[in-house]
């Protein structure tokens, strides 16, 4: 075993690299995992304007993706559900109910004018062998969009998660503007079933957001669910609810699910039972409100880094702006070519060059005449001719030169002089120029995307306020059992499941637990009531030792443990006589044990002469013989039991 522990620890090594950076975490460039830029790259490739059948974007995109078709198909139906870069025609499900797509082979898809213009360019694409070698496949996209952000991602890896939440395109391209111009930015989420968030603890991608359903009330005793919070459908708030209610937390009369394009479920109250008031207990026991988690982490320069969202729009920024310089100097060398190759025409044309050639007797003679004939000219020429212009001079047919019109040639220089002062101009003031990209992009796009997601902030639903108190308990003084499980008519509560119980016996003892299915209580139950731990519970304790010496103490209870014992009676070897409750609990009677030559036999004590002392001190001793008995007066109110 030691001898494979080298090969296993670098194969693991080299299997949770393989995961982090080529499966489960987008990268920064473009926010893409390698499935979804391949299936976007299959869908550019085979892109002529129809729509195409999934299944065969799945097989074509097979070619570039190392594994099944079923992570192809699945990949892109969530990529085309989040409606940016692929549109879609058939059942591709739905993400609000939890409808699955129908099979591959009966729906279609093709890219959006979005991603044509944003996501694409060929001369711009770094591009590596597929993992068979016979395709290329590009290494990132050059997308201007921050994907990342804006269709947010979750992926597992090996010791690894990541956790993007879904940005809206306007307030990302409004954003992206305001960074350019040297001004503070916030980013917020915004998802597309809607509903309500709390993101006052956002901290900028790195803390989390609470979202809720849109709750309406039409009347007392209905309540409709029209938007369902992020991360949940339809199916699964349905099945939270009746969980909750069969648990007693929410009572429910019926529950409809309506939802056809749009979120309608309907939920009837019974009698007794209020809108207003289970609006909070929805929100504290179901999935009408949950906690998302954003853990922003991307891979940057093949490794993994946690970022916030600040960051990676600035670095998405940056990257926008390196790429439409990209895209104008590339734009300006393909019509300086242009420029280069129409003045060579022209005075390969106008000065009859092409004479020259007439009396060449080889390949070789050929050319020479052409650069012997160009060179009185080359001070016109736009950069220096190379032999390729040459050879493509050579090519010009007979048509050409006898129909040539130079005013056309001249007119098209000029066009191409003006075009390339205005690129010229823009390379020059880079930010001027990503701002106007953006302006129009945002223009253009940013209507059909609008905010969704409504911004507000939760009061935090206290579920002990809301909770329902369905849990009746009682105490059987046969067998000594209490709780909800237990038939009997001792102590008898109503409570909810947020209640703790204080319950005392006979002997002393005592402790706090929760309400119990069933719970044996030690000896007799002598105190069971509601324990309410800001206020705490005041006794006074009259209690008699194993020798019947009576001791009298006023304590209050109000620290614990839960489900700790505790004695009232030091030593834990006694009774308890009296457990009163009241401020002042009067006098008592003592009648001593019967001794010889005793000539007193009894004593009166007024306990509202104790002072409070702690739970485990012995107290005051109420008389100075052994007691047989301890009663209060009759004229006495009475105490507790």
């Amino acid at each position: 075993m030691a001898n494979l522990e080298p090969l296993m620890r670098q194969n693991f090594l080299e299997y949770a690299s393989y995961v982090i950076v080529d499966r489960a975490i987008p990268d920064l460039r473009d926010g893409l995992k390698p499935v979804q830029r391949r299936i976007l790259a299959t869908l550019k490739t085979m892109d002529d304007g129809k729509l195409h059948k999934v299944a065969g974007v799945i097989g074509d995109t097979m070619k570039l993706h190392p594994h099944g078709d079923a992570s192809i198909g699945d990949a892109l139906v969530v990529l085309a559900n989040k409606e940016y870069f692929i549109e879609r025609q058939g059942n591709f499900g739905s993400p609000i109910t939890g409808h699955p797509a129908a099979a591959a082979r009966y729906i279609e898809c093709r890219l959006t004018p979005l991603a044509r213009e944003t996501l694409f360019n060929d001369e711009l694409t770094e591009k590596v062998p597929s993992y068979d070698g016979r395709r290329d496949e590009p290494v990132a996209l050059p997308a201007k969009l921050p994907v990342a952000l804006l269709l947010g991602a979750e992926g597992i890896a090996v010791g690894l998660a990541t956790r993007i939440l879904p940005h809206n395109l306007q307030e990302l391209l409004e954003a992206q503007i305001q960074l350019l111009r040297k001004k503070h930015v916030t980013l917020v989420p915004d998802f597309p079933s809607g509903g309500l968030a709390d993101v006052s603890d956002y901290q900028d991608g790195r803390g989390k957001v609470k979202v809720r359903a849109r709750l309406e009330m039409p009347d007392d005793k209905t309540i409709v669910v029209r938007e369902v919070a992020y991360g949940t459908t339809t199916e699964s708030l349905i099945a939270s609810i009746e969980a909750a209610a069969q648990k007693g937390k929410i009572k429910l009369l019926s529950i409809q699910d309506l939802t056809t394009d749009k979120v309608e479920i309907r939920i009837e109250l019974p009698r007794g039972v209020h809108a207003e008031e289970t609006v909070p207990q929805l929100y504290a026991w179901t999935d009408c409100e949950i906690a998302l988690q954003s853990s922003l982490i991307l891979i940057q320069d093949r490794r993994p880094v946690e970022t916030t969202v600040t960051d990676v729009l600035a670095a998405c920024t940056a990257r926008l702006k390196e790429i439409l310089k990209a895209e104008l100097e590339h734009e300006h060398n393909r019509l300086t070519d242009r420029r280069h190759w129409l003045t060579l025409e022209r005075i390969f044309i106008e000065n009859r060059v092409y004479k020259r050639i007439e009396s060449a007797k080889t390949q070789d003679a050929v050319t020479q005449a052409v650069w012997d004939g160009m060179d009185p000219f080359k001070k016109q020429f736009v950069r220096a001719m190379v032999d390729a212009d040459v050879e493509r001079l050579l090519e010009i047919r007979i048509r050409r030169i006898s129909a040539y019109d130079i005013a056309k040639n001249q007119e098209e220089v000029e066009g191409i002089v003006a075009s390339m002062d205005a690129v010229e101009k823009q390379l020059g003031n880079l930010v001027k120029t990503t701002v106007a990209w953006l302006e129009d992009i945002l223009d253009r796009y940013g209507k059909d995307w609008p905010r969704r997601t409504e911004l507000t902030t939760f009061e935090a639903v206290d579920k002990r306020a809301v909770a329902r108190e369905n849990l009746r308990l009682a105490y059987d003084p046969e067998s000594g059992f209490f709780g909800t499980a237990v038939r009997g008519e001792g102590f008898p509560l109503t409570v909810s499941e947020f209640a703790r119980i204080l319950i005392v016996s006979k002997d002393g003892s005592y402790r706090i637990v929760e309400p119990p299915d069933k719970l044996l209580v030690p000896g007799k139950a002598l105190w069971i009531s509601v324990f309410d731990a800001e206020r705490g519970q005041a006794f006074t304790v009259v209690y008699r030792d194993k020798e019947k010496r009576c001791f009298g103490k006023r304590v209050h209870i109000q620290s614990f443990i839960k489900g700790k014992e505790y004695a009232l009676v030091p030593g834990g070897e006694g009774a308890v006589d009296l457990l009163l409750t009241e401020d002042k609990p009067g006098r008592i009677h003592l009648a001593f044990t019967p001794a010889k030559y005793q000539r007193v036999t009894e004593a009166e004590f007024d306990l509202d002469t104790l002072e409070p002392t702690s739970v485990s001190a012995r107290g005051v001793r109420l008389a100075p013989k052994p007691v047989r008995s301890v009663k209060r007066l009759k004229d006495e109110a009475p105490g507790a039991p």
